[in-house]
């Protein structure tokens, strides 16, 4: 089973300094070796950005190499967009980026590994899975 992993988790991972006792590197670790990671060009654009030291970004963006970017379709922004009017009908705000990965998440079936408590709220209105390990 593919997995979408959002902002949050990659930076828990590469960008802050975490034990790598921490549950959630260790399931992106597990992903990241039974090839079921999922990359959007736009959380690469996230994780990268505000990276001030040059040799820092350039060794990140290697890193980064090795997950390519899913294919995204004129659908998958439509149907983003749909799901935040739906969700901002109901008084739920979120990121463009965040119903962006709903949308892909909802449109191929996959889960989403986020450490955000917001797609828990997104999840009551709209067909998302959220990813479990433990």
């Amino acid at each position: 089973m593919r997995v979408l992993v959002d902002t949050n988790i990659w930076s828990l991972a590469l960008r802050r300094r975490q034990p790598t006792d921490d549950p959630a590197i260790q399931e992106l670790t597990r992903l990241i070796q039974q090839t079921q990671v999922v990359m959007l060009g736009v959380i690469r654009q996230e994780i990268l950005s505000g990276i001030r030291e040059v040799e820092q970004f350039e060794r990140l963006r290697t890193k980064l190499w090795a997950f390519p970017d899913f294919p995204l379709t004129t659908d998958d922004f439509e149907t983003a967009a749909q799901f935040f009017n739906q969700c901002r009908a109901k008084g739920i705000q979120g990121s463009n980026t965040d119903f962006l990965l709903c949308a892909v998440s909802y449109r191929h079936n996959f889960p989403i590994f986020t450490q955000d408590r917001d797609f828990e709220h997104f999840q009551k209105h709209l067909s998302i899975r959220l990813h479990r390990w433990e």
